[in-house]
């Protein structure tokens, strides 16, 4: 799927961006009045709890030290400029940049805050290429940063870093550690109460049983053989995502190996996200086989077996002590599952049909474990056409579900600003919690085993300052993180990275037909070629 223009991202972005500011942390009462400074009666250093000039409008363009904030580090390498974010009707900036090499910190301490949870916001962009570049807020000795991310034409994107505020004052800090020519710009900058955390820090892991049994190992940043799950675990990954198909020719991907891979996602203390296929093969938006044992049943039929089905599998986790948190019906169903039944575009009761389908995969679910939280998946994140089309139909149909699940590979999708655009009006539409259910990024070009072709090996679709290296793999997953945890009214649950186990073990390939397949994603793992764990793993951090 080809990324869209950056034409449309920009245009979707400038309404994106509105959303944003009426969202949690954020809401439009904090950023124009307690929150911002922007309201009526406030004094810059009064005290009361507001940020001085947070759209640097105050002494217009060319100044080190605005109006509010204090400047240290490189002199000349922090000033404001008057073209900026535009908030309110200024058209004010402050920009990090300087001609060589600089290490730049502009701050402010709010005072007067009442003790709690408060959310920092700033509308940023920067060309990348830095050693650090951060958002930071501060309180006590509670600290916490988010990266600027990298966006190449010049969008405006939203992030977010929360902190416990004790003592009645944060410091709000602006961070560049830059190489010469590097620049940041810093818009709107926000202060609210609330926090905005990432509940949700998974992995899709579906390959691992597999790949274990055929004689996989993993080694920690430290070389240490360890537990894959123990890995991810100690780098605070708390989620497991695992797929189930019904009838698979090799055997794998079936419910007895989804089975043991809940029993070792309990094990190290994860949550469970079910990932139904409603196939005997790979699902996505342009393959929906139905299995072969119900390939001549009738819509009734139908049905009753995606009902049972579902109904058993659910059971079976939830009788051997391992329930699945959230359960997804379908796997990338943009266009539906179990064809040609489930989604027929020449028909005009399509949506109907489709709809009977996933009401009855979800009764089954329920019948079973009554607690669990319903997905819907569909993917590009960066769509919002596509999202509004899809869940509009749901909704209409009548379809209960609980979370709005979406992957999200920015080589094949779109942006970072195309991911936030349709996020943002994905919680204002719809009100319901977000995840991305997938996303990946390579760490190299290069492949790690000739018996299969890599699944992504083309440099030009790479994004922009995310370079496929280890350290641009860990940016991309970091960043994406970040747009995930700035959605609207706290609705960004988190993300799960697809498949960060797939290393290149003989007989754990793609094809279910072919047991001496590869697999073609080791380059898109989180270890590397010697199966040590890659810095992307710190980015499950806990924020």
């Amino acid at each position: 799927m080809q990324k869209k223009s950056r034409t449309w991202a920009r245009s979707v972005c400038a309404g994106a961006a509105a959303l944003a500011l009426a969202a949690f942390p954020i809401t439009t009462a904090h950023a124009q009045g307690a929150g911002s400074g922007l309201g009526s009666g406030s004094r810059p250093g009064s005290g009361d709890g507001q940020v001085v000039n947070p759209g640097f409008s105050l002494d217009g363009t060319g100044t080190a030290t605005p109006t509010g904030w204090t400047t240290t580090g490189t002199s000349g390498a922090s000033f404001t400029e008057a073209t900026g974010y535009g908030y309110n009707g200024d058209a004010y900036q402050l920009t990090h940049w300087s001609g060589s090499a600089y290490d730049v910190d502009t701050w402010q301490r709010v005072t007067g805050l009442k003790d709690g949870d408060y959310t920092l916001g700033a509308w940023v962009k920067s060309g990348g290429g830095d050693m650090a570049n951060y958002i930071e807020l501060q309180s006590g000795r509670a600290s916490n940063q988010t990266a600027v991310p990298v966006i190449s034409d010049g969008s405006w994107l939203y992030i977010v870093t929360s902190v416990r505020v004790t003592g009645h004052e944060a410091t709000i800090r602006l961070v560049s550690n830059s190489a010469a020519g590097d620049w940041t710009n810093y818009g709107l900058i926000t202060l609210a109460p609330g926090y905005a955390s990432l509940p949700i820090r998974g992995g899709d892991v579906s390959s691992l049983v597999r790949g274990e049994q055929d004689g996989g190992v993993y080694y920690n940043q430290q070389g240490q053989q360890q537990n894959a799950l123990t890995i991810l675990g100690n780098a605070g990954m708390n989620y497991v995502r695992l797929r189930v198909w019904v009838n698979p020719e090799d055997g794998f991907d079936d419910e007895q190996e989804l089975l043991e891979g809940a029993r070792q996602a309990k094990a190290h203390h994860m949550k469970l996200f079910l990932d139904f296929h409603y196939s005997d093969t790979w699902t996505d938006p342009g393959d929906q086989a139905t299995p072969a044992a119900w390939a001549n049943d009738t819509l009734p039929e139908l049905e009753a077996q995606i009902y049972s089905y579902s109904k058993k599998v659910v059971g079976d986790l939830v009788r051997q002590g391992t329930p699945p948190a959230m359960v997804q019906t379908g796997n990338e169903i943009n266009g539906g599952f179990l064809w040609p039944t489930g989604l027929d575009y020449g028909s005009t009761d399509a949506w109907s049909t489709f709809g009977a389908l996933l009401k009855s995969a979800i009764s089954g679910v329920k019948a079973a474990d009554p607690h669990t939280e319903i997905a819907l998946h569909i993917a590009n994140a960066a769509d919002w056409s596509g999202v509004e089309w899809f869940y509009d139909n749901a909704i209409a149909q009548h379809i209960p579900f609980d979370v709005i699940a979406l992957s999200y590979y920015s080589y094949w999708h779109g942006y970072l600003d195309e991911l936030q655009s349709t996020l943002d009006q994905t919680a204002a539409r719809y009100h319901k919690p977000i995840i991305l259910a997938e996303t990946a990024y390579p760490w190299t070009l290069q492949s790690g085993d000739p018996t299969a072709s890599l699944s992504f090996s083309t440099a030009s679709e790479l994004e922009t300052g995310y370079p496929a290296t280890p350290a641009g793999q860990a940016a991309m997953f970091r960043d994406t993180l970040s747009i995930v945890q700035a959605v609207p009214d706290g609705l960004g649950l988190g993300a799960f990275y697809w498949e960060p186990t797939w290393t290149v073990v003989k007989g754990n390939g793609w094809d279910p037909t072919d047991p001496a397949a590869g697999d073609g994603w080791e380059n898109q793992a989180m270890f590397n070629y010697s199966d040590q764990a890659l810095p992307v793993i710190n980015d499950y951090a806990p924020r």
